[in-house]
């Protein structure tokens, strides 16, 4: 299962205290869960076709094996917990959605 997570930056938050806060703390410790196989943060550039602004500033995508786990464990720890306060400050109106690959 995948955690896919779309939003963009609060007004008062700069791209380059985001970029850093990711690198320095929010990959490692996400990163350090044991049912988080992976895990990766994008920034959106542009839209394929046509003008403007993509409609967020960026995408999360997280592979999660085990995810009745994660939600009954991981996700009301102190370490996600401690993550998720972080990330709040940053981002504004984060979607969380569970995706799994149609196959």
């Amino acid at each position: 299962m995948q955690l896919v997570i779309l939003y963009s930056l609060k007004d008062d938050v700069t791209r380059d205290d985001f970029h850093n806060w990711i690198r320095t703390v929010d990959y490692p410790t996400m990163r350090g869960l044991a049912r988080v196989e992976s895990f990766k943060t994008y920034e959106s550039k542009k839209p394929l076709m046509g003008e403007g602004a993509p409609s967020v500033g960026y995408v999360e995508i997280f592979d999660i094996p085990d995810l009745d786990g994660f939600m009954a464990e991981d996700l009301g720890g102190n370490t996600v917990q401690g993550i998720m306060g972080q990330f709040m400050g940053f981002a504004e109106a984060p979607e969380f959605i569970i995706s799994e690959e149609v196959t």
